[in-house]
Protein backbone atom coordinates (compact mmCIF):
# COMPACT_ATOMS: atom_id res chain seq x y z
CA UNK A 1 0.00 0.00 0.00
CA UNK A 2 3.15 2.36 0.49
CA UNK A 3 4.12 1.79 -2.83
CA UNK A 4 0.86 2.56 -4.13
CA UNK A 5 0.18 5.90 -2.24
CA UNK A 6 3.75 6.97 -3.42
CA UNK A 7 3.09 6.22 -7.17
CA UNK A 8 -0.59 8.09 -6.30
CA UNK A 9 1.60 10.74 -4.89
CA UNK A 10 3.56 11.34 -8.24
CA UNK A 11 0.32 10.15 -10.54
CA UNK A 12 -1.21 13.19 -12.63
CA UNK A 13 -5.11 12.60 -11.46
CA UNK A 14 -6.53 10.73 -9.44
CA UNK A 15 -5.67 6.99 -8.21
CA UNK A 16 -8.59 4.72 -6.18
CA UNK A 17 -7.07 2.32 -3.62
CA UNK A 18 -9.91 -0.17 -2.47
CA UNK A 19 -8.89 -2.40 0.60
CA UNK A 20 -6.66 -0.10 2.53
CA UNK A 21 -4.53 -0.97 5.56
CA UNK A 22 -5.38 0.78 8.75
CA UNK A 23 -1.89 0.39 9.78
CA UNK A 24 0.24 2.92 11.41
CA UNK A 25 3.01 2.55 8.27
CA UNK A 26 0.34 2.93 5.96
CA UNK A 27 -1.27 6.02 7.63
CA UNK A 28 2.19 7.43 7.95
CA UNK A 29 2.39 6.88 4.10
CA UNK A 30 -1.06 8.93 3.22
CA UNK A 31 -0.06 11.66 5.90
CA UNK A 32 3.51 11.90 3.74
CA UNK A 33 1.55 12.35 0.63
CA UNK A 34 -0.79 15.20 1.88
CA UNK A 35 2.06 16.46 3.55
CA UNK A 36 3.78 16.28 -0.01
CA UNK A 37 0.88 17.89 -1.69
CA UNK A 38 -1.60 15.74 -2.72
CA UNK A 39 -5.53 15.45 -2.21
CA UNK A 40 -6.67 12.83 -0.06
CA UNK A 41 -10.59 11.57 0.22
CA UNK A 42 -9.87 8.94 2.43
CA UNK A 43 -13.00 6.57 3.29
CA UNK A 44 -13.74 3.39 5.31
CA UNK A 45 -12.29 0.61 3.06
CA UNK A 46 -10.56 2.29 0.40
CA UNK A 47 -8.89 5.62 -0.67
CA UNK A 48 -8.74 8.23 -3.55
CA UNK A 49 -5.63 10.15 -4.15
CA UNK A 50 -5.15 13.01 -6.68
CA UNK A 51 -1.55 13.29 -7.03
CA UNK A 52 0.92 16.18 -8.10
CA UNK A 53 1.93 15.15 -11.62
CA UNK A 54 5.62 15.18 -10.00
CA UNK A 55 5.49 18.55 -9.26
CA UNK A 56 6.03 18.08 -5.40
CA UNK A 57 4.98 21.53 -3.78
CA UNK A 58 4.96 20.50 0.33
CA UNK A 59 2.10 21.53 2.38
CA UNK A 60 4.40 21.60 5.61
CA UNK A 61 8.30 22.02 5.99
CA UNK A 62 7.97 19.25 8.07
CA UNK A 63 7.62 15.59 6.79
CA UNK A 64 6.74 12.79 9.52
CA UNK A 65 6.99 9.10 8.58
CA UNK A 66 6.30 8.47 11.89
CA UNK A 67 7.83 4.82 12.95
CA UNK A 68 7.77 3.57 9.16
CA UNK A 69 11.25 2.79 8.44
CA UNK A 70 10.00 2.59 4.32
CA UNK A 71 8.26 5.81 4.52
CA UNK A 72 11.18 7.46 5.51
CA UNK A 73 13.32 5.85 2.64
CA UNK A 74 10.38 5.66 0.46
CA UNK A 75 9.38 9.37 0.18
CA UNK A 76 12.71 11.43 1.09
CA UNK A 77 13.90 10.82 -2.33
CA UNK A 78 10.59 11.79 -3.25
CA UNK A 79 10.36 14.97 -1.48
CA UNK A 80 14.06 16.09 -2.84
CA UNK A 81 11.77 16.66 -6.60
CA UNK A 82 10.55 20.17 -4.84
CA UNK A 83 12.18 23.02 -4.71
CA UNK A 84 11.28 23.76 -1.23
CA UNK A 85 14.02 22.40 1.60
CA UNK A 86 12.30 20.52 4.02
CA UNK A 87 13.22 18.13 6.88
CA UNK A 88 12.10 14.47 7.75
CA UNK A 89 11.06 13.67 11.42
CA UNK A 90 10.96 10.46 12.58
CA UNK A 91 9.65 8.89 16.07
CA UNK A 92 10.69 6.43 18.49
CA UNK A 93 12.22 3.10 17.06
CA UNK A 94 12.92 4.86 13.53
CA UNK A 95 14.97 7.36 15.35
CA UNK A 96 18.37 5.93 15.09
CA UNK A 97 17.58 3.82 11.40
CA UNK A 98 20.45 4.50 9.11
CA UNK A 99 19.92 7.47 6.70
CA UNK A 100 23.43 8.35 5.58
CA UNK A 101 23.65 6.58 2.02
CA UNK A 102 21.14 8.99 1.25
CA UNK A 103 23.80 12.06 1.96
CA UNK A 104 26.31 10.86 -0.76
CA UNK A 105 23.32 9.93 -3.35
CA UNK A 106 21.89 13.13 -3.19
CA UNK A 107 25.41 15.06 -3.86
CA UNK A 108 26.07 12.45 -7.06
CA UNK A 109 22.38 13.54 -8.70
CA UNK A 110 22.77 17.34 -7.95
CA UNK A 111 20.89 17.52 -4.82
CA UNK A 112 22.15 18.30 -0.54
CA UNK A 113 20.46 16.06 1.99
CA UNK A 114 22.22 16.65 5.65
CA UNK A 115 21.30 14.03 8.21
CA UNK A 116 21.81 14.29 11.75
CA UNK A 117 24.82 11.72 12.75
CA UNK A 118 23.94 9.39 10.09
CA UNK A 119 19.90 9.48 10.91
CA UNK A 120 17.34 11.81 11.94
CA UNK A 121 16.14 14.43 11.81
CA UNK A 122 17.33 14.72 7.91
CA UNK A 123 17.17 18.09 6.36
CA UNK A 124 16.73 18.36 1.97
CA UNK A 125 18.21 21.93 1.10
CA UNK A 126 18.90 21.39 -2.43
CA UNK A 127 16.24 19.18 -4.92
CA UNK A 128 17.63 16.36 -7.37
CA UNK A 129 18.53 16.84 -10.82
CA UNK A 130 19.21 12.83 -11.88
CA UNK A 131 22.15 11.61 -13.46
CA UNK A 132 24.39 8.61 -12.14
CA UNK A 133 24.62 7.61 -8.94
CA UNK A 134 25.63 3.77 -6.84
CA UNK A 135 23.72 3.06 -4.00
CA UNK A 136 25.37 0.59 -1.32
CA UNK A 137 22.62 -2.03 -1.19
CA UNK A 138 23.29 -4.30 1.86
CA UNK A 139 21.67 -1.68 4.91
CA UNK A 140 18.44 -1.97 3.02
CA UNK A 141 16.76 -2.78 -0.36
CA UNK A 142 14.11 0.49 0.64
CA UNK A 143 16.68 3.09 -0.06
CA UNK A 144 16.66 1.33 -3.69
CA UNK A 145 12.78 1.53 -3.71
CA UNK A 146 12.94 5.31 -2.78
CA UNK A 147 15.22 5.91 -5.91
CA UNK A 148 13.07 4.14 -8.33
CA UNK A 149 9.79 5.83 -7.31
CA UNK A 150 11.77 9.46 -7.19
CA UNK A 151 14.32 9.53 -10.69
CA UNK A 152 11.89 9.43 -12.99
CA UNK A 153 10.55 12.15 -12.30
CA UNK A 154 13.70 14.08 -12.32
CA UNK A 155 14.29 16.52 -14.50
CA UNK A 156 17.68 14.41 -16.23
CA UNK A 157 18.13 10.63 -17.64
CA UNK A 158 19.15 8.54 -14.56
CA UNK A 159 21.46 5.58 -13.87
CA UNK A 160 21.76 3.69 -10.51
CA UNK A 161 24.10 0.99 -9.50
CA UNK A 162 23.74 -1.00 -6.22
CA UNK A 163 26.08 -2.95 -4.43
CA UNK A 164 25.59 -6.22 -3.11
CA UNK A 165 21.60 -5.81 -3.14
CA UNK A 166 19.50 -7.34 -0.73
CA UNK A 167 15.62 -8.29 -0.41
CA UNK A 168 15.61 -8.35 -4.09
CA UNK A 169 11.82 -9.49 -3.63
CA UNK A 170 11.00 -5.82 -2.54
CA UNK A 171 12.74 -4.74 -5.49
CA UNK A 172 10.61 -6.56 -7.55
CA UNK A 173 7.75 -5.86 -6.17
CA UNK A 174 9.25 -1.68 -6.92
CA UNK A 175 9.63 -2.48 -10.62
CA UNK A 176 5.93 -3.83 -10.97
CA UNK A 177 4.00 -1.08 -8.99
CA UNK A 178 5.72 1.70 -11.13
CA UNK A 179 5.19 -0.44 -14.33
CA UNK A 180 1.66 -0.47 -13.34
CA UNK A 181 2.04 3.26 -12.90
CA UNK A 182 3.20 3.41 -16.67
CA UNK A 183 6.96 4.14 -15.88
CA UNK A 184 9.80 2.81 -17.73
CA UNK A 185 12.66 1.37 -16.31
CA UNK A 186 15.44 -0.71 -17.33
CA UNK A 187 16.93 -3.34 -14.68
CA UNK A 188 19.10 -6.02 -15.13
CA UNK A 189 18.25 -9.52 -13.74
CA UNK A 190 20.88 -9.33 -10.92
CA UNK A 191 19.08 -5.78 -9.83
CA UNK A 192 22.10 -4.13 -9.45
CA UNK A 193 21.97 -2.05 -12.77
CA UNK A 194 18.92 0.78 -13.37
CA UNK A 195 18.20 3.25 -16.29
CA UNK A 196 15.61 5.77 -16.52
CA UNK A 197 14.48 9.04 -18.79
CA UNK A 198 13.56 12.08 -16.97
CA UNK A 199 10.47 13.63 -16.47
CA UNK A 200 8.43 10.85 -17.17
CA UNK A 201 4.95 10.81 -15.39
CA UNK A 202 3.30 8.32 -13.15
CA UNK A 203 -0.62 7.90 -14.68
CA UNK A 204 -3.18 7.02 -11.87
CA UNK A 205 -4.37 3.91 -11.59
CA UNK A 206 -7.11 2.10 -9.90
CA UNK A 207 -5.98 -1.03 -7.61
CA UNK A 208 -7.11 -3.60 -4.27
CA UNK A 209 -4.61 -3.34 -2.09
CA UNK A 210 -2.92 -7.26 -1.51
CA UNK A 211 -3.37 -9.21 1.54
CA UNK A 212 -0.44 -9.04 3.65
CA UNK A 213 1.73 -11.92 3.84
CA UNK A 214 4.05 -10.36 6.62
CA UNK A 215 0.81 -10.71 8.95
CA UNK A 216 -0.14 -14.03 7.77
CA UNK A 217 2.82 -15.63 8.17
CA UNK A 218 1.85 -15.36 12.03
CA UNK A 219 -1.08 -16.49 11.83
CA UNK A 220 -0.70 -19.40 9.82
CA UNK A 221 2.24 -20.51 12.31
CA UNK A 222 -0.55 -20.00 14.62
CA UNK A 223 -2.69 -22.43 12.36
CA UNK A 224 0.30 -25.17 12.56
CA UNK A 225 0.76 -25.05 16.25
CA UNK A 226 -2.83 -24.26 17.69
CA UNK A 227 -5.53 -25.39 15.17
CA UNK A 228 -8.44 -27.64 16.39
CA UNK A 229 -7.98 -29.04 12.64
CA UNK A 230 -6.65 -26.60 10.59
CA UNK A 231 -7.83 -22.47 9.72
CA UNK A 232 -7.67 -20.69 6.48
CA UNK A 233 -6.81 -17.01 5.75
CA UNK A 234 -8.17 -15.10 3.22
CA UNK A 235 -7.39 -12.43 0.99
CA UNK A 236 -4.04 -13.27 -0.36
CA UNK A 237 -4.89 -14.17 -4.07
CA UNK A 238 -2.41 -11.11 -4.78
CA UNK A 239 -1.38 -9.26 -8.06
CA UNK A 240 2.18 -8.27 -6.29
CA UNK A 241 4.85 -10.58 -5.15
CA UNK A 242 5.85 -10.69 -1.49
CA UNK A 243 8.99 -11.58 0.02
CA UNK A 244 7.01 -13.03 3.18
CA UNK A 245 5.32 -15.34 0.89
CA UNK A 246 8.27 -17.54 1.21
CA UNK A 247 6.70 -18.47 4.61
CA UNK A 248 4.66 -21.04 2.61
CA UNK A 249 8.30 -22.91 1.79
CA UNK A 250 9.44 -22.29 5.64
CA UNK A 251 6.77 -24.25 6.90
CA UNK A 252 6.54 -27.25 4.53
CA UNK A 253 10.27 -27.25 5.60
CA UNK A 254 8.94 -27.35 9.29
CA UNK A 255 6.65 -29.97 8.68
CA UNK A 256 3.30 -27.81 7.82
CA UNK A 257 0.47 -29.03 5.28
CA UNK A 258 -0.43 -26.26 3.43
CA UNK A 259 -2.97 -25.65 0.51
CA UNK A 260 -4.10 -23.47 -1.85
CA UNK A 261 -7.91 -22.28 -1.86
CA UNK A 262 -9.43 -19.45 -4.33
CA UNK A 263 -8.72 -16.95 -1.42
CA UNK A 264 -5.47 -17.90 -0.20
CA UNK A 265 -4.12 -21.11 2.02
CA UNK A 266 -5.23 -23.22 4.32
CA UNK A 267 -3.15 -24.15 7.17
CA UNK A 268 -3.48 -27.64 9.37
CA UNK A 269 -2.28 -28.38 12.68
CA UNK A 270 1.08 -30.31 12.34
CA UNK A 271 3.84 -31.35 14.77
CA UNK A 272 6.67 -29.34 14.21
CA UNK A 273 9.97 -30.94 12.76
CA UNK A 274 13.29 -29.48 12.99
CA UNK A 275 14.14 -26.98 9.88
CA UNK A 276 16.75 -25.31 8.22
CA UNK A 277 15.77 -21.94 5.71
CA UNK A 278 17.29 -18.95 4.49
CA UNK A 279 15.95 -16.06 5.41
CA UNK A 280 18.12 -13.32 4.09
CA UNK A 281 15.67 -12.16 1.07
CA UNK A 282 12.72 -12.45 3.84
CA UNK A 283 14.02 -11.12 7.02
CA UNK A 284 10.55 -10.40 9.38
CA UNK A 285 10.00 -13.43 8.95
CA UNK A 286 12.35 -14.61 11.35
CA UNK A 287 10.00 -13.78 14.69
CA UNK A 288 7.24 -15.93 13.27
CA UNK A 289 9.37 -18.87 12.64
CA UNK A 290 11.47 -18.31 15.73
CA UNK A 291 8.35 -18.99 17.20
CA UNK A 292 7.57 -22.13 15.20
CA UNK A 293 11.17 -23.60 15.91
CA UNK A 294 10.45 -23.75 19.10
CA UNK A 295 7.68 -26.77 19.54
CA UNK A 296 10.15 -28.96 17.72
CA UNK A 297 11.72 -31.96 19.06
CA UNK A 298 15.57 -30.97 18.08
CA UNK A 299 16.80 -27.32 17.13
CA UNK A 300 16.36 -25.38 13.93
CA UNK A 301 18.71 -23.20 12.31
CA UNK A 302 17.64 -19.71 10.26
CA UNK A 303 19.76 -18.13 8.05
CA UNK A 304 20.11 -14.76 7.43
CA UNK A 305 20.95 -12.37 10.88
CA UNK A 306 23.14 -9.88 10.00
CA UNK A 307 19.28 -8.68 8.12
CA UNK A 308 18.12 -8.40 11.88
CA UNK A 309 20.00 -5.08 13.30
CA UNK A 310 18.03 -2.08 11.64
CA UNK A 311 14.37 -3.09 12.50
CA UNK A 312 12.30 -1.95 15.29
CA UNK A 313 14.19 -3.57 17.54
CA UNK A 314 18.06 -5.04 16.86
CA UNK A 315 15.62 -8.31 16.50
CA UNK A 316 17.96 -10.84 17.01
CA UNK A 317 19.26 -9.83 20.43
CA UNK A 318 15.42 -9.25 21.50
CA UNK A 319 14.32 -12.41 20.34
CA UNK A 320 17.65 -14.01 22.41
CA UNK A 321 16.61 -12.00 25.29
CA UNK A 322 12.71 -12.46 25.29
CA UNK A 323 12.75 -16.19 24.06
CA UNK A 324 15.01 -16.77 26.87
CA UNK A 325 12.60 -15.91 29.07
CA UNK A 326 10.08 -18.75 28.39
CA UNK A 327 12.45 -21.66 28.78
CA UNK A 328 14.13 -20.93 24.59
CA UNK A 329 17.64 -21.38 24.43
CA UNK A 330 18.49 -19.02 21.04
CA UNK A 331 22.36 -19.12 20.18
CA UNK A 332 23.63 -16.75 17.33
CA UNK A 333 26.05 -18.85 15.26
CA UNK A 334 27.82 -15.44 13.86
CA UNK A 335 30.24 -18.02 12.09
CA UNK A 336 27.01 -19.22 9.78
CA UNK A 337 24.82 -16.12 10.27
CA UNK A 338 22.67 -18.28 11.46
CA UNK A 339 20.09 -18.08 14.92
CA UNK A 340 19.64 -21.80 16.26
CA UNK A 341 16.59 -21.74 17.81
CA UNK A 342 16.46 -24.86 20.64
CA UNK A 343 13.06 -26.65 21.84
CA UNK A 344 11.64 -24.93 24.57
CA UNK A 345 11.76 -26.19 28.55
CA UNK A 346 8.75 -26.00 30.48
CA UNK A 347 9.94 -24.65 33.62
CA UNK A 348 9.32 -20.91 33.24
CA UNK A 349 6.53 -18.90 35.55
CA UNK A 350 2.60 -19.90 34.66
CA UNK A 351 2.82 -15.75 33.56
CA UNK A 352 5.52 -14.78 31.48
CA UNK A 353 5.90 -11.17 30.89
CA UNK A 354 7.81 -10.02 27.27
CA UNK A 355 9.21 -6.84 26.81
CA UNK A 356 8.87 -6.78 22.57
CA UNK A 357 10.54 -3.38 22.63
CA UNK A 358 8.53 -1.64 20.19
CA UNK A 359 9.08 -4.75 17.34
CA UNK A 360 5.34 -5.20 16.06
CA UNK A 361 6.71 -8.70 14.69
CA UNK A 362 8.38 -10.09 18.11
CA UNK A 363 5.03 -8.97 19.99
CA UNK A 364 2.85 -11.42 17.34
CA UNK A 365 5.14 -13.59 17.47
CA UNK A 366 5.62 -13.74 21.55
CA UNK A 367 2.13 -14.18 21.52
CA UNK A 368 2.09 -17.47 19.28
CA UNK A 369 4.31 -18.81 21.85
CA UNK A 370 1.74 -18.10 24.72
CA UNK A 371 -1.19 -19.45 22.22
CA UNK A 372 0.51 -22.80 21.73
CA UNK A 373 2.63 -23.18 25.13
CA UNK A 374 1.87 -24.24 28.22
CA UNK A 375 1.58 -20.62 30.14
CA UNK A 376 -0.09 -17.72 29.13
CA UNK A 377 2.57 -15.02 28.11
CA UNK A 378 1.61 -11.01 29.03
CA UNK A 379 3.22 -8.83 25.59
CA UNK A 380 3.71 -5.71 27.07
CA UNK A 381 3.29 -2.57 24.98
CA UNK A 382 1.08 -4.80 22.92
CA UNK A 383 -0.01 -2.02 21.28
CA UNK A 384 2.98 -1.69 19.11
CA UNK A 385 1.50 -4.44 16.57
CA UNK A 386 -0.83 -1.60 15.21
CA UNK A 387 2.70 -0.53 13.50
CA UNK A 388 1.32 -3.37 10.15
CA UNK A 389 -1.30 -5.48 11.91
CA UNK A 390 -3.82 -3.40 14.54
CA UNK A 391 -6.30 -5.72 14.18
CA UNK A 392 -4.22 -8.76 15.02
CA UNK A 393 -5.29 -9.43 18.82
CA UNK A 394 -8.62 -9.09 17.33
CA UNK A 395 -8.30 -11.98 14.68
CA UNK A 396 -7.11 -14.01 17.07
CA UNK A 397 -9.59 -13.85 19.32
CA UNK A 398 -11.79 -14.57 15.99
CA UNK A 399 -9.62 -18.23 15.65
CA UNK A 400 -10.44 -19.13 19.17
CA UNK A 401 -7.27 -17.70 21.30
CA UNK A 402 -8.10 -16.78 25.45
CA UNK A 403 -6.73 -12.69 24.77
CA UNK A 404 -7.49 -10.26 27.63
CA UNK A 405 -6.15 -7.67 28.79
CA UNK A 406 -4.23 -6.49 31.59
CA UNK A 407 -4.20 -3.38 33.43
CA UNK A 408 -0.54 -1.81 33.89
Amino acid sequence: MQRLIAGALLAKGTSHLHNISQSDDCTSALLLASQLGAEIELGETDVRITGTGGNIIPRSTILTPGESGLAARLFTPIAGLGTVSVSVEAENSLQGRPMEEFESIFHQLGGILKTTGGSFPVSIERPLQGGTTTLNGQISSQFTTGLLFALPCAKLNSELTVLEPVSLPYVDLTLQVIEDFGIEMIANNERTQFACKGSQSFSPIDAVVDGDWSGAAVLAVAGMLCAESSIELSGLNNQYMQADEAIRGAMLFAGGALSGTEEGIQVAKRPVRPFNVDLTESPDLFPALAALAAFGKKPSRLKGVHRLEHKESHRAQTIQSEWAKLGIRVEHDHTSDELVVYPRERDFSPAMAINPHGDHRIAMAASIIGLAGDHPVIVKDAECVAKSYPEFFDDLAVLGANVSLKPS
